[in-house]
């Protein structure tokens, strides 16, 4: 698989204009070398939006599903930095989706993103795997890097900014991840969905992310 491990943290927000410098020196000084630091956390990369709604997205590869419900990540979660929670309490409009990284097609990884929001339908998952597995193709598509597929965890994707007893809909939500090396490239890939008819009917929301930076476990390894 292209991606790297088994596992998949999505998190989405946006910011106010005034809380923006502070959001991205936290995030770039303390929180995605911490996250990585985890054990059974293998990478992550920060996106901001080309075109799309959150603001900023981040993405955390892990080794297994299970170390996104494992000792190590609940520790964590429970042992926030002041700096953190300042933070995490300017979040607006999260999305938290732990997932199963399901489908990964290609190799390696791009400069942009595309990212699809779909809800697969009560009793319909295997179905919508299987046509998506026909779409997720790279290798026609020019700028087109890897595709895949997460599923996300309804029990477990939680925003942590809201009451967490609250009902959530789209906490199983799937979300469709096209790396791309342009973001002029991800249209007309995303298009093979978002055009669809097939798809049109579990279709949330679509958008275009350029990469801010990445690290791996490597980077901070010593």
């Amino acid at each position: 698989m292209p991606m790297a491990g088994k596992g998949m943290l999505l998190t989405s927000m946006n910011i106010d204009a005034s809380d923006d410098a502070e959001f991205n020196r936290w995030y770039d000084r303390e929180h995605l070398e911490e996250r990585v630091a985890i054990e059974g956390f293998l990478e992550a990369r920060r996106y901001v939006a080309h075109e799309g709604n959150p603001k900023y997205l981040s993405l955390y590869s892990t080794e297994t599903f299970e170390v996104l419900d494992s000792p190590a990540y609940r520790t964590a979660l429970a042992n926030q930095t002041a700096w953190s929670k300042a933070n995490i309490a300017r979040f607006q409009n999260m999305i938290r989706a732990v997932a199963r990284i399901t489908i990964s097609r290609g190799t390696g990884r791009g400069a942009a993103l595309g990212i699809i929001r779909l809800r697969p339908p009560a009793g319909g998952e295997d179905k919508l795997r299987a046509a998506l597995h026909e779409q997720l193709d790279p290798a026609s598509l020019d700028g087109i890097i890897s595709m895949h597929l997460i599923e996300s965890d309804p029990a477990l994707s939680k925003p942590i900014t809201d009451n967490p007893a609250a009902a959530d809909p789209g906490a199983g939500d799937w979300f469709v991840l096209i790396d791309a090396t342009d973001v002029g490239a991800v249209p007309p890939a995303a298009a093979r969905l978002i055009d669809n008819t097939a798809f049109k009917p579990q279709l949330i929301t679509s958008g275009v992310y350029k990469l801010m930076w990445d690290i791996a476990k490597s980077d901070i390894a010593g």
